[in-house]
């Protein structure tokens, strides 16, 4: 038979960890392992914003029809004006445009095809470690993949070693940067690593693609969007990679844009028709729903404070379950060993627990987090911070 000769390849491994987590019986059980926010009672929430949005388009939509290449232009406008800023200069000189995506993992599957066929030859270059999708998206669209390093073996950021290995990256590669809260680490460059990481990337010619997946929820809206903003001002050319599945948790909805800045309006139209083109390509036009609500939202001055005020409660309960297990640690005399925790920025901390470690906590604690020792904060149970900190304390022996 025709298939006969197909095999079987492993499953993604943190889609795994949920479905072992669902199947444990043990009422005492932590999944720390899939990147989804959840809130005091372990659900994943539909923001009250959302909800109003979406009434009013139950209401009011007259049509489904499709929309264009380049998706909803209300959402467009609104994408762009959030990451950008809205008296961004780049918007007003009609010099950055986004193209709307299937969530952020679209937009990165758009840009890396982009690179591909408008950048013949251009590798990217990716942190070490990074979200792994990264790795598969640009092999997958057959672009060269190449690392820099960020954390090192002391589980510390490594800024020096970063920048040494893109100062002899070769000219004109891509360089995929995470905006804020860095996934898988959750280790978060200082505005002064920034500026050093603008430089090199100004005196090597390199293309920056940054991955802004988090807005809000390291130190804000608008502060997390300073390293994006700021490499849009100094540079002529940039890729952004925008993602609406954690701060408007429109995760299944998926919902996403990649926002190009272009010298000149005429060039980013040249480039816009190259994207329309591809997108054609992956996935036709893309979903309305999920973009119809962002854009009723961020266009609605009551709804937009109102989802402003939903991510910065997120962020907050994040950054207290951060400092609320380090504290559950101190008793253990482990609270030095995982001040990291403390430092990280977002929904995911490297933990710097072993391989061994984490497969210890899974199968005698019902801890559940990836192999490598990342594990999502936001999966923590506040109520519960003493009992995980007595798992790990037992693996650290």
């Amino acid at each position: 038979m025709h298939f006969d000769a197909i095999g079987r390849v492993p499953g993604d491994p943190i889609l795994g960890l949920m479905e072992a987590y669902a199947q444990d019986p043990n009422p005492r059980k932590f999944d720390l392992g899939v990147g989804v926010y959840k809130d005091a009672q372990g659900l994943t929430p539909i923001p009250q914003s959302v909800k109003l949005a979406e009434q009013r388009l139950v209401d009011r939509q007259t049509t489904k029809t499709y929309i264009g290449g380049h998706g909803e232009p209300a959402f467009g406008k609104a994408i762009n004006e959030l990451v950008l800023g809205a008296d961004s200069p780049l918007i007003a000189e009609q010099r950055a445009g986004a193209t709307q995506t299937p969530g952020g993992t679209g937009a990165l599957r758009l840009s890396a095809d982009f690179i591909a066929q408008c950048l013949p030859g251009r590798g990217v270059w990716l942190s070490n470690p990074t979200w792994p999708i990264h790795e598969t998206i640009f092999a997958a669209a057959g672009v060269k993949v190449s690392h820099y390093p960020y954390v090192g073996s002391d589980n510390r950021l490594d800024v020096e070693a970063m920048l040494a290995v893109l100062k002899d990256a070769p000219k004109g590669d891509v360089v995929l940067l995470h905006a804020c809260c860095h996934n898988p680490t959750g280790f978060d460059l200082s505005h002064d690593d920034w500026r050093r990481v603008l430089d090199v990337v100004r005196s090597r010619d390199l293309v920056p693609l940054i991955d802004f997946a988090y807005q809000g929820f390291g130190d804000g809206l608008e502060q997390d969007a300073w390293s994006t903003r700021l490499f849009a001002a100094e540079l002529p050319e940039v890729l952004i990679t925008s993602s609406c599945s954690k701060n408007f948790g429109l995760y299944r909805d998926r919902t996403g844009a990649l926002i190009v800045c272009a010298k000149t309006a005429e060039k980013l139209v040249d480039i816009r028709s190259q994207l329309a083109n591809i997108a054609r390509n992956l996935w036709s036009t893309p979903p309305d729903h999920g973009a119809a609500v962002v854009a009723t939202i961020l266009g609605d001055p009551e709804l937009k404070s109102l989802w402003a005020d939903e991510v910065e409660a997120m962020r907050l309960r994040i950054a207290q379950l951060r400092s609320g297990l380090m504290e559950a640690l101190e008793p253990h005399g482990l609270r030095e060993r995982f001040a990291h925790i403390g430092v990280q920025r977002g929904m995911f901390s490297y933990t710097g627990l072993s391989p061994e470690q984490v497969k210890q906590l899974r199968d005698h604690h019902s801890v559940y987090m990836v192999g490598t020792g990342r594990a999502n904060v936001a999966g923590i149970d506040a109520t519960r911070l003493d009992l995980l900190a007595e798992a790990i304390a037992e693996v650290c022996k």
